[in-house]
C-alpha cells in the first residue's frame, strides 16, 4: 500500500455561524461545532484511507474563544497518523469576521477514525502516512502516545502495557 502525505488528504470546512446555530448568549454551541468537526475530520479521513469512515474517539477538545453570530469558521483538518486501520485526524478551527479580517483560533481536538470495507463493513487496513515537514513529523511522532491514552482511558488498554507512554514520562 502506498504511502500518502498530509496534503493528500488535507480538508477545509468552512461555515458561517447564523442564530440557528447559537446559545442565548450569542456563542456557537459546541455541539455544533463538533458535530462539523466530525464531519470534516470523517472527508479527510476518507480521503486518506479511501473507505467509508466511523468515529472511533473523540479527544483533547478544547474551546478556547467563542465564536459569535455571524462569524464565520474554518475548520481545518490533516491525519498526522495512520495505524493499521484507523487514522487520527487533528483539526484547528479559525474565526474570523465576515470580512476575513480578525482571525483568530478557537478550537482544536483530535478525532480517531476507522476505516471500513465496503464489503463487509469490518475495519480494513489503511495507507501509511509520509509526513513532510517538521510539523507534521511532529505529530506523527507523538501520535502513538495520544494512542495509548485514548486506549488507557477507553479501558482497552492497561496503563502497565503503554510503553510509549512510560518512555515519554521517564525522560522528564
Amino acid at each position: 500500500m502506498k504511502a500518502k502525505s498530509v496534503e493528500d488528504s488535507k480538508t477545509v470546512m468552512t461555515e458561517l455561524i447564523m442564530p440557528n446555530d447559537a446559545n442565548p448568549l450569542g456563542n456557537l454551541m459546541g455541539g455544533n461545532l463538533m458535530r462539523w468537526m466530525d464531519i470534516a475530520g470523517g472527508i479527510c479521513a476518507g480521503k486518506h484511507c479511501e473507505a467509508h469512515v466511523v468515529t472511533a474517539s473523540v479527544d483533547h477538545v478544547s474551546f478556547n474563544k467563542p465564536i459569535r453570530v455571524g462569524d464565520v469558521i474554518s475548520i481545518v483538518a490533516k491525519v498526522t497518523r495512520a495505524f493499521k486501520t484507523s487514522v487520527e485526524v487533528y483539526m484547528e478551527v479559525f474565526a474570523t469576521d465576515i470580512t476575513g479580517n480578525n482571525t483568530y483560533k478557537s478550537n482544536h481536538a483530535y478525532f480517531t477514525f476507522v476505516a471500513l470495507s465496503e464489503k463487509t463493513k469490518k475495519p480494513k487496513k489503511v495507507p501509511p502516512l509520509e509526513p513532510t515537514n517538521k510539523e507534521e513529523t511532529k505529530l506523527y511522532k507523538s501520535a502513538p502516545r495520544r494512542r495509548e491514552l485514548r486506549l488507557i482511558l477507553g479501558g482497552r488498554m492497561k496503563a502497565k502495557d503503554a510503553t510509549g507512554l512510560k518512555a515519554f514520562f521517564k525522560n522528564l
